[in-house]
């Protein structure tokens, strides 16, 4: 019960950021209609929060958005069992407060207007009240991947030629009636993201995290992330809880490194030497200040460079329009990458999602 609780009150706070008036009077309103639910039907949980949570018609394209990014795109269809007895709950409770003025149409328009502006805003001039609103919105984008080839195979109309389902079909039928064809199957590209936690990246780490977050709950299995400082730690296990601010709680407990230097060229070669990175997209967060030998960080990005489909560079500093790559960090990067994109504002992360649903 307690799971749910914390599932069900960290999307109430999803739907408040998108300007949905999901209250705390309302959110109790679901978490007692969810007692008479099968909580694991998703179309049950579907209209029961879009019964309890919602106060006008303006909030309900925003509450469907959010709960297809927020429950993994479960498309719910309409079940009389869940709307009568939510309906009928919220008879007995006077519809969870749901009458009143204060949030009908003005909460959704505000919302709108402030996520406009904080869109392009740097994350690290932000008030804490405006970080946590771009969290909450990093949380609801659109994280698309591009697909690759697999060595797999499935049955198509079209394709080459399937020597083994033909000859198959010809034993059990006797003769050759039909020519079976297959073609590759198709799977996400994997992203190796390493996400800079030195001190100098410290106003940034945070909202890093968080788009690793939406990263992970968005292809769990194609997704690997590592935090770089002066040690390389995976804490990709730690990522794949549903909630992002449990998930950055157990980010927390396992890295040791918070707020240190920066050895990017040694951790590199440890990962290059552990793992692999064939054939994914690499993502490095970082601004480029190395404290180790910039050589050193040169020759393992060649490496990385060699290994990977695409190496991407995400800096901070990027984003603004007099910054050049100056620093001995960068310089020693610079001819491994395909691209170097910003990562300072909302608006960074959407152009840097579509890099990766495009790469």
């Amino acid at each position: 019960m307690s799971e749910l609780v914390a599932t069900m009150t960290g999307f109430a706070r999803t739907l408040r950021a998108a300007g949905v008036a999901a209250d705390h009077e309302r959110t109790q309103n679901l978490l007692r209609a969810l007692d008479h639910l099968d909580v694991t039907d998703p179309a049950e949980v579907y209209w029961a929060g879009r019964l309890t949570l919602c106060a006008g018609p303006d909030d309900l394209p925003r509450y469907d958005r959010c709960f297809a990014a927020y429950f993994g795109g479960h498309k719910a269809a309409l079940t009389r069992t869940a709307t009568a007895t939510v309906t009928r709950h919220l008879a007995e409770h006077d519809g969870g407060e749901g009458g009143d003025g204060e949030d009908d149409g003005t909460t959704a328009p505000a919302a709108a207007s402030r996520a406009e502006v904080l869109r392009h805003r740097d994350v690290a001039r932000l008030s804490e009240a405006e970080r946590a609103e771009v969290h909450r919105m990093l949380a609801l984008l659109s994280h698309g991947r591009a697909r690759r080839r697999s060595r797999r195979f499935e049955p198509a109309r079209r394709g080459s030629l399937d020597q083994r389902r033909t000859v198959r079909d010809a034993l059990r039928k006797g003769d050759v009636a039909r020519l079976r064809r297959r073609r590759h199957t198709t799977r996400p590209r994997r992203v190796v993201l390493f996400v800079d936690v030195s001190g100098s990246m410290a106003p940034y780490a945070e909202t890093l995290l968080r788009f690793a977050h939406a990263l992970v709950r968005t292809e769990p299995r194609a997704t690997r992330v590592f935090s770089v400082g002066t040690r390389l730690t995976p804490i990709t296990a730690e990522l794949r809880h549903r909630d992002p601010g449990t998930a950055l709680n157990e980010v927390s407990k396992v890295i040791p490194d918070w707020s240190g230097g920066t050895r990017l060229g040694e951790e590199l070669r440890e990962f290059l030497g552990r793992y692999s990175a064939r054939g994914a997209i690499a993502v490095i967060a970082s601004d480029g200040w190395e404290r180790g030998d910039p050589a050193l960080l040169g020759t393992q990005m060649g490496r990385l460079a060699r290994q990977a489909h695409r190496v991407i560079w995400v800096n901070p500093h990027k984003g603004y329009d007099d910054y050049q790559p100056l620093t001995g960090g960068m310089r020693a990067a610079l001819p491994h990458l395909d691209d170097l994109v910003a990562g300072h504002s909302l608006a960074a992360y959407e152009r840097l999602s579509e890099r990766l649903a495009h790469a």
